[in-house]
């Protein structure tokens, strides 16, 4: 078992990767749907501006991908003075202050593959993944992370991220009924 960090130089791939390891991981969630390729392409190309490859980690087992997080840098904070206009000048703050660093983060992308969900490697996994995210954001002074999207009968992602410290602030709710 590995862990590695996302090589910048093969970013097309490593983003195919971890988009093959989030539509399995996600597949028996309540309405999930794959991403398609032009999703795919158009999310790969808004996200790399904002990747930093010390803040994605990517598990290996045998050589094979079983596992992702992806960090962001928390993009309310770089903004929040801007009074929602970025021109003329506030776009040269935005890449300035992100190439700075931010103080807080969000991870939105995590999976793991749904043939290692179970038993010790399942487990182990997600540890590995957030343990390297956290010392990459440390390495980068981040202070504080948020753990979004995780869904609440997940019990085994929640039960983790509590264990490290972490509590729930925010419940989303949908809700469903037929027009008919």
């Amino acid at each position: 078992m590995t862990v590695r960090k996302l090589d910048m130089k093969r970013y097309r791939a490593e983003f195919d990767t971890v988009t093959a390891i989030f539509n399995d991981a996600w597949s028996q969630n309540w309405g999930f749907i794959p991403w398609t390729e032009a999703e795919i392409a158009h999310m790969a190309k808004g996200l790399k501006p904002l990747i930093d490859p010390n803040l994605v980690a990517i598990v290996e087992v045998n050589g094979e991908a079983v596992g992702f997080g992806i960090m962001l840098p928390n993009l309310n904070e770089a903004i929040a003075d801007f009074k929602g206009r970025l021109l003329p000048f506030n776009w040269i703050k935005l890449l300035w202050r992100l190439k700075r660093g931010t103080s807080t983060a969000r991870v939105p992308l995590m999976g793991v593959r749904r043939s290692y969900s179970g038993g010790l490697l399942g487990g182990l996994v997600p540890f590995l993944i957030i343990d390297s995210m956290r010392k990459g954001a440390l390495a980068k002074n981040v202070t504080h992370v948020e753990l979004s999207w995780i869904l609440e009968d997940n019990g085994p992602m929640r039960h983790i991220i509590e264990s490290l410290g972490s509590i729930p602030y925010k419940t989303y709710r949908v809700y469903e009924k037929s027009l008919a």
